[in-house]
């Protein structure tokens, strides 16, 4: 089950998702833990059904600003599907349950407000996939990342082929999919395929704990600002330059009439911080 919480602590045994709504100067931000310390958090129809009602719960809350997609587990972000789970399911299972699975994870880059995964530890398969699928990825010195569904004689089946290719390039993509290679946090950075890499601390929560500073930088910007960012950079990426420009021209035209823009620039004349409201 999903719960809510206001501060970190152990996760109850039971809850494969833990909900935090942070406070204090990390007010706006909610942290999502995964929580399957026996499957090196695999990605289970329980895990599925509950990450669905977290992200339909934070997508229409203006009160949320940054979401931070992380693991209560240590050394492992998300080791793809649940292996010993699929299995069990006969053929006519497998279909609707990769649909459920490819859906969700692409619920996070269709989230209105920005996304960041925080891969402390192994990702592998749809860990990737999940993490491909934020706006911002964070690894750990001991991360290690990978699409290796060719070695089960698949192909990555939520998303990965896609963003993937989008994110690094087609050549260096293809390479990492045909070869099923596994990468550490290091290399994954210089080649562009997470934002940063962090050495990992004794706690095993490094790439968590930049990931938060990272939230806290977008904080105080206008909300509806970063929310009409996010969807010209993304809606902008799928089209040619020209009807990019113009998708631009339709988000900077959301902004205008907006409370907080006006705030921005009183704030500026008053010398002082600015007040957003996300209205």
């Amino acid at each position: 089950m999903a719960s809510r919480s206001m501060a970190s602590a152990t996760p109850p045994p039971d809850q494969d998702l833990v909900v935090e709504y942070l406070e204090g100067d990390a007010h706006g931000i909610v942290v999502l833990g995964i929580n399957r310390p026996k499957a090196m958090n695999a990605i289970s129809r329980s895990l599925v059904v509950n990450m669905t009602a977290a992200i339909d719960a934070v997508k229409f809350d203006k009160n949320v600003r940054v979401i931070i997609l992380r693991s209560h587990v240590k050394g492992a972000f998300c080791a793809g599907a649940d292996l010993k789970e699929r299995v069990q399911m006969s053929p006519a299972e497998v279909g609707p349950a990769v649909a459920k699975g490819r859906a969700v994870i692409g619920a996070w880059d269709s989230l209105p407000m920005p996304v960041i995964a925080a891969i402390d530890g192994v990702a592998l398969g749809g860990g990737t996939e999940m993490a491909l699928a934020c706006d911002l990825r964070v690894a750990s010195s001991t991360a290690k990342m990978g699409l290796t569904e060719t070695r089960l004689a698949i192909i990555p089946g939520g998303g990965g082929t896609q963003r993937l290719t989008r994110i690094i390039g087609m050549a260096k993509a293809k390479e990492l999919i045909y070869t099923a290679r596994v990468i550490s946090g290091e290399e994954a950075a210089s080649i562009g395929m997470v934002n940063h890499c962090v050495e990992q601390n004794e706690d095993g929560d490094a790439a968590y704990q930049r990931s938060l500073a990272l939230a806290k930088e977008i904080l105080p910007n206008g909300p509806i600002g970063i929310r009409m960012a996010k969807l010209a950079v993304n809606k902008g990426s799928e089209v040619d330059l020209a009807s990019g420009l113009a998708i631009e021209e339709m988000c900077y035209a959301q902004v205008i009439p907006t409370e907080d823009r006006i705030e921005a620039l009183m704030a500026f004349r008053e010398k002082r911080k600015p007040v957003f409201k996300g209205e």
